[in-house]
């Protein structure tokens, strides 16, 4: 195995390739990430990730469910801090958690932000975490 490849255990190749596709995509941009890419630093066969993912947007597609689900965690963090009682405040923490993860997590962000990207439509996680947090503004 060569120094940039990772080693996987049994059971969590899809954590290493979500993993090194974000590493790749900090690198080199998403421009700059391809599949075979993925799996040669992951340490597996280029055919390996396709028994996970059938396309490069179904694999960036994994990545932006992870990426919302800890965009969501930052929301409801920024959301403890506050007052329950002001719906205005509450907006504003929505707002500052979004705005912190972002500058903290521009990899994920840009994922999730591009529909182009992923397959938004096809993913129940990403819509109903998506749904949560506009739901969550409304009913402020």
């Amino acid at each position: 195995m060569q120094d940039d490849q990772k080693s996987y255990h049994h059971g969590n190749l899809v954590p290493a390739l979500i993993a090194a596709t974000v590493e790749i995509i900090d690198e080199r941009g998403v421009d700059g990430l391809s599949v075979r890419e993925v799996a040669k630093r992951a340490g597996v066969s280029a055919g390996a990730p396709f028994r996970h993912f059938s396309s490069k947007a179904a694999l960036l597609t994994a990545v932006a469910e992870q990426a919302m689900e800890r965009l969501v965690a930052a929301v409801q963090d920024a959301q403890a801090e506050g007052d329950d009682g002001d719906p205005l405040g509450q907006i504003e923490r929505i707002g500052q958690g979004y705005l912190a993860w972002a500058v903290q997590n521009p990899t994920h962000f840009q994922i999730v932000s591009s529909r182009s990207l992923i397959d938004f439509q096809a993913s129940d996680v990403l819509r109903q975490m998506n749904d949560g947090i506009r739901l969550r503004m409304v009913d402020l």
